[in-house]
């Protein structure tokens, strides 16, 4: 054993940094005892390292199926579904096990979609509530995709400016209401939510998050976090300062009030205690949906989002509204939060409808202020594909079709009928125990025969919604499943025609849904426009008073 030592000389004039070490060399087999080789000092142990003992070989020779190189649709169903034997991967909501089930599906038409073996399906929630174009999209979104592949597929956002980007840029701040101008773009809803809380806590230096326990924001960090159902379960919410409350619309209890003003005031003095609880100087900002979107289509009652406004405001807190479900005309309105009169949030996160899925865009959005405060300092968040050039360009030609088409406008038209109709599923099926619904989004909330709920969003999915499923993918209709809430969101340029033969389909899907149940079979008797009213409200509120729409924002609370 070689023991190396190191001495300086003591009588050296020069300073520690500058001396030479005299170097002596020692040989032993065992610790010496030699008083003069005890140590003083706070050197490191010898420690021996893992080995890789099972060495695999990385750079195999690559032999891939000649038919990769066949041109797409060429290959038979049972080779794909052989394809997803031999290669599986992974679903995001569902068990992965559940692949062999899923549809593979070839093209779409319209509303429609085609799968492998020419089935036809009607996309009853316009995929994750996103394709709101349906699968034939306009021809200047696939132009204006093609001509930026060509002259110039990507470039970083800090690096260069495209035209596209710069265009669609104005067009997002000349749509938006009030002072609200578009910030950064990325690929998601969920990073538009990351920016969106990053952008609050850099500009009020404050750290904590109020978000609603029926909500749900992504599956990233800091929006999973946010994220108020199950799904947030399953990163151990080890972020810190996030904080739930509860929205007016609670699962088992109803707000203090007989009338629906006094429940909307028991609401807003609940939010406003735990702000003071959690102390008006930590809390950054509330993120919530502007009408909550797995959770059940849940738009708020008069009165609560001029509340929520104002005591935000009164506190120093940043508003920001999640539209990324319902933003670019879904609810009649080109933005969710314009369904609530005076109200401004400071902080807006859109995606899927502002390119309607054709590519993955989002783009997050705030008050000029905030955009000024960032102009001597970086925001702080990135991503490699912020206002990628194709995405970006496929966003702009998107929304000047809805635009120039009046798609909201048509949304506001065919939503009288699509409500009618949700009428009548509620009136013939008493498993529906109640629906609502706004512009083209909906959704059933479905019951047992004792009246209680059939299934929290995290149990298992039960033999009765199973058959349902299953019963809707027979019937041709394809979408997103929330139980026990059932969603319906067709895109927002169906037919009349399209939405009576939807509805007539998921009647049938409902019936199997109905019976398996419990559920005594029914006529289908039309109920009283009265009856219609007091069916369609959570039990949270008075279906008397919103039925006058007389709610008026609490007096004693600070004013919008």
């Amino acid at each position: 054993r070689i023991h190396t030592h190191f001495f300086t000389s003591r009588n050296s004039n020069m300073p520690p940094q500058q001396q030479t070490p005299t170097i002596h060399h020692t040989t032993s087999t065992t610790p010496s005892s030699n008083p003069s080789s005890v140590v003083k000092g706070g050197g490191s142990w010898k420690r021996n390292v893992p080995e890789l003992r099972e060495e695999v070989d990385n750079e195999p020779t690559i032999k891939v199926d000649p038919r990769h190189y066949e041109p797409i649709g060429s290959w038979s169903e049972e080779k794909l579904r052989q394809s997803v034997a031999d290669h599986p991967f992974m679903l995001t909501w569902a068990p992965g096990g559940s692949r062999a089930d899923v549809p593979v599906m070839t093209h779409g038409e319209g509303v429609y979609l085609v799968d492998v073996a020419g089935k036809k399906y009607i996309d009853w929630t316009s995929q994750a509530v996103c394709a709101n174009l349906g699968h034939s999209i306009p021809e200047s979104i696939v132009e204006a995709a093609a001509a930026q592949m060509r002259a110039l597929p990507f470039v970083y956002g800090g690096v260069g400016l495209t035209e596209g980007r710069l265009r669609l840029n104005q067009l997002i701040s000349e749509i938006m209401p009030g002072d609200l101008m578009a910030a950064v773009y990325p690929s998601s809803g969920a990073e538009a939510n990351e920016a969106a809380i990053m952008i609050a806590r850099r500009f009020t230096g404050k750290h904590k998050v109020f978000s609603w326990y029926r909500s749900y924001h992504g599956a990233t960090g800091n929006a999973a976090s946010a994220t108020g159902d199950f799904r947030r379960w399953y990163g151990n919410e080890t972020n810190a300062g996030f904080v739930k409350v509860f929205n007016p619309f609670p699962l088992f209890f109803d707000h203090a009030g007989e009338t629906t003003p006094e429940q909307v005031k028991s609401a807003l003095n609940l939010l406003e205690e735990q702000i003071l609880n959690e102390g008006p100087d930590n809390i950054a900002c509330m993120l919530m949906e502007s009408v909550v979107g797995a959770g059940g289509c849940l738009v708020m009652p008069e009165g609560y989002m001029q509340g929520v406004r104002a005591m935000l405001t009164k506190y120093n807190i940043m508003m920001i509204c999640d539209e990324v479900m319902v933003g670019f005309g879904r609810t009649g309105k080109m933005f969710g939060f314009q369904n609530y009169k005076g109200v401004i949030p400071d902080i807006v996160s859109c995606a899927k409808g502002i390119s309607a899925s054709s590519v993955p865009l989002s783009m997050t959005a705030c008050r000029k202020d905030i955009v000024e405060f960032f102009n001597d300092k970086p925001l702080g968040y990135g991503s490699t594909y912020q206002a990628h050039p194709v995405a970006m360009a496929c966003a702009y030609e998107n929304i000047k079709y809805l635009l120039k088409e009046d798609i909201v406008g048509q949304v506001q038209k065919k939503s009288v009928l699509f409500e009618e109709k949700m009428k009548e599923l509620t009136a013939r099926f008493p498993c529906i125990k109640q629906y609502r619904s706004v512009g083209l989004f909906g959704c059933f909330d479905i019951q047992e025969p004792s009246g209680e709920n059939p299934r929290l969003q995290h149990k298992p999915l039960g033999e009765a919604f199973a058959a349902y499923k299953k019963a809707f993918i027979e019937f041709g209709l394809a979408g997103i499943h929330r139980y026990p809430h059932v969603h319906v969101a067709p895109p927002l340029n169906i037919t009349e025609e399209e939405l009576i033969d939807g509805f007539e389909r998921h009647s049938r899907a409902i019936a199997v849904l109905n019976r398996e149940l419990g559920f005594e079979e029914t006529s289908g008797v039309m109920l009283s426009s009265s009856q219609h009213n007091s069916v369609r409200l959570s039990p949270s509120f008075s279906p008397a008073e919103l039925k006058h729409n007389e709610i008026a924002a609490p007096q004693d609370l600070p004013a919008i």
